[in-house]
């Protein structure tokens, strides 16, 4: 049987053209050949009648056959939300090799700031917060008998991790002694016995020295005893200050003392002071 419209081969009973939709009519329709045997790979939605796999709509009530939609590109899916970002492949980009060398310039950069005293390296630790070491005093004095000498110094607003670090000592003015000995008449050998090298050293705050100045004892950041020679290491309350180095010798009425001293304000990094030396004789031969 023939669709009187496109001459298409209809089944046996068709009611409907498989191609156009045509309806059939038995006096418009012609006789012939009837096709092999198709294989039913489709069902009708509607009406559930099964139909050949070229079918495009039902044969028993004439509804379009839904196809499989073809499979959209990717760009396409993307746009209507149907493939997650994740899914898209992407070009690799070789960066490892451009991100070792730019992590090593930075390391080296650092390091170099961090440890190098000139005076580059110098601003870009004050910029960062990093201190190099302020000298508070280093030089030889000498110190009259029942008397004392003091060096004032300061610490700036928001300080911390601050030490005062150094060493001292202390010997008889024997010049000095000698012409006051010389002067009393007393001899030489007696005098002797009573030659004195001591010295007592103090790290006080500004209230603190106030208040032994008086003659009042008074706390102090640190105290030496009275002592020859020492090493002073002591931390500074964090914040800003005003401290006194002090080098008493009220106790000798008769002994003048040569004292000489190199003390630091040290304002602590995590760079161990061996690896800062070795760092800088580094930086020395590579002319930094």
């Amino acid at each position: 049987m023939l669709c009187i419209k496109c001459a298409a081969n209809l089944p046996e009973g068709s009611q409907f053209c498989l191609k156009c939709g045509q309806p059939v009519n038995g006096a418009w329709a012609t006789t012939a050949a009837l096709p092999p045997p198709t294989i039913a790979v489709l069902a009708c939605s509607k009406c559930g009648a099964t139909l050949p796999e070229e079918a495009q709509f039902c044969a028993k009530c004439g509804k379009p056959v839904s196809l499989p939609a073809k499979t959209a590109p990717i760009s396409e899916r993307v746009a209507s939300g149907q493939v997650i970002p994740s899914q898209v492949p992407r070009p690799k980009l070789k960066l490892r090799p451009l991100l070792w060398i730019l992590l090593v310039v930075v390391l080296v950069a650092s390091l170099w700031a961090a440890t190098s005293d000139s005076p580059y390296a110098q601003g870009i630790q004050d910029l960062v917060g990093w201190k190099h070491d302020q000298t508070v005093l280093q030089a030889p004095f000498s110190v009259s008998p029942h008397t004392f000498r003091y060096y004032k110094f300061s610490l700036p607003p928001g300080s911390l991790n601050v030490a005062i670090i150094g060493q001292f000592s202390a010997s008889s003015d024997t010049n000095k002694n000698h012409s006051d000995r010389k002067n009393a008449g007393k001899d030489n050998a007696d005098s002797d016995k009573e030659a004195d090298t001591s010295i007592e050293v103090y790290v006080m705050s500004e209230p603190a020295f106030t208040v032994w100045q008086n003659g009042y004892a008074a706390s102090s950041v640190y105290e030496s005893g009275r002592v020859s020679q020492g090493t002073m290491e002591a931390e500074l309350p964090p914040g800003a200050g005003i401290y006194y180095l002090v080098f008493n010798n009220k106790f000798a009425p008769k002994a003048a003392k040569n004292v000489n001293a190199t003390v630091l304000l040290r304002y602590k990094n995590w760079v161990p002071e061996s690896f800062r030396r070795s760092v800088d004789r580094l930086w020395n031969w590579l002319g930094l």
